[in-house]
């Protein structure tokens, strides 16, 4: 194996594992008694990884949530911090030397964490006043993450911690799309 080419994956398997135990989504939450609210929107059937959705929405956070309103606000901004861990991964891993097609493929998932967190950021303010819109603007993402997946398999990226959060942030999708869609019938429920 060439000097830069084990280089990059020493760095790359010691990044993923340092990431991997930093990032919001594996860090070790405090028992707290999780609310009905949290607890039925974690059965919907359109939620990726219930036990995923009870993880991150056991903390006392989750615990003061009293509508479907703050509980999208909260996952809106858990997904954006957790978009964020992953975006601040791409972006060191960019900086170290590569292959072009690797590096081509990670400066494409950049971009396109950098839209997710913005976008997750976006969706925040858009949930009392436009939850269709909401939900289209957190969809939309789906695809998106799809694709940096693709790229980083075709470029033979084989980072444990760029794979897991691009699952992660296809959970945080789904948890997206179903607060927006309760949020849409609260609405349509007022008329």
């Amino acid at each position: 194996m060439a000097p830069t080419n084990h280089l990059f994956l020493c760095s790359a398997i010691f990044l993923s594992i340092f990431t991997l135990f930093s990032s919001p989504a594996s860090a070790i939450l405090p028992k707290t008694k999780v609310p009905s609210l949290v607890t039925n929107f974690c059965n919907a059937k359109s939620i990726g990884s219930r036990r995923f959705c009870l993880k991150v929405l056991s903390t006392p956070e989750a615990a003061t949530v009293k509508n479907s309103t703050q509980l999208g606000v909260l996952i809106m901004k858990l997904g954006a911090a957790s978009g964020k861990s992953t975006l601040n991964v791409y972006e060191k891993m960019v900086q170290k030397p590569c292959p072009t097609e690797a590096l081509k493929a990670l400066n494409s998932c950049a971009q396109t964490y950098k839209y997710a967190v913005l976008s997750f950021g976006m969706v925040s303010s858009e949930l009392v006043e436009d939850p269709l819109i909401a939900n289209y603007d957190v969809a939309v993402l789906a695809p998106i993450i799809d694709d940096c997946e693709k790229e980083l398999t075709e470029a033979k990226i084989q980072t444990p911690r760029l794979h897991l959060g691009n699952l992660v942030m296809q959970y945080y999708i789904a948890m997206g799309r179903e607060i927006t869609s309760i949020l849409q019938r609260e609405k349509s429920d007022e008329y």
